[in-house]
């Protein structure tokens, strides 16, 4: 089976590859040649991974997914969230978007948050939504040189070391986007 996983990013597409089975043939964005930026304009992380699925299969009558995941932080009632990408500005800078939460949450005690990840789903007339949370917590500085976004500044609940300090199989195991990815892989069954 091939399936579109609605994605420029190559971090994003080793770690799902990772979790799939074998039998799934997966292709990227840039394999079925969409070189465009797909419009992510909803006020939710849900209603975002919807409109990319949708975009995608309307357009390249492909079956795919896509996801959408923010980081959400409770000192900051909720932020980044839904523009964790765009947390410092529009060039999605992963540096500057830790440097503006850590910057955020300097003097805040309560440094608990949450990754959410959506994983929208279209396969011929079918439309499913799956979501996967990590809990844990914001640490003061980045630790770690693996994964890709808010990783090195995210320690989930259970563990001592941030998301980009762990090994790539543990965070397949415990992080948002596999907790979802799981929830797929049973659906494709």
């Amino acid at each position: 089976m091939k399936l579109v996983f609605a994605t420029h990013n190559k971090n994003k597409l080793l770690e799902v590859k990772a979790l799939l089975p074998k039998h799934i043939e997966l292709l990227s964005l840039d394999d079925i040649g969409c070189t465009e930026d797909i419009p992510e304009t909803s006020d939710t992380i849900e209603g975002n991974a919807i409109q990319k699925a949708n975009y995608v299969s309307e357009k390249y009558r492909v079956n795919c997914f896509a996801d959408d995941t923010g980081l959400e932080v409770r000192a900051l009632n909720g932020e980044p969230g839904v523009l964790s990408a765009r947390y410092a500005g529009e060039e999605k800078d992963a540096q500057a978007n830790m440097n503006k939460l850590l910057a955020a949450l300097k003097d805040k005690n309560n440094r608990e948050a949450r990754f959410k990840t959506a994983i929208a789903v279209n396969l011929a007339s079918e439309k499913v939504i799956f979501t996967g949370i990590a809990n844990g917590i914001i640490t003061d500085r980045q630790y770690g040189d693996k994964g890709f976004g808010y990783d090195p500044v995210f320690i989930p609940d259970g563990y001592n070391k941030t998301f980009a300090e762990l090994p790539l199989s543990v965070k397949n195991e415990i992080s948002h986007r596999a907790k979802a990815m799981y929830q797929l892989i049973d659906y494709l069954k």
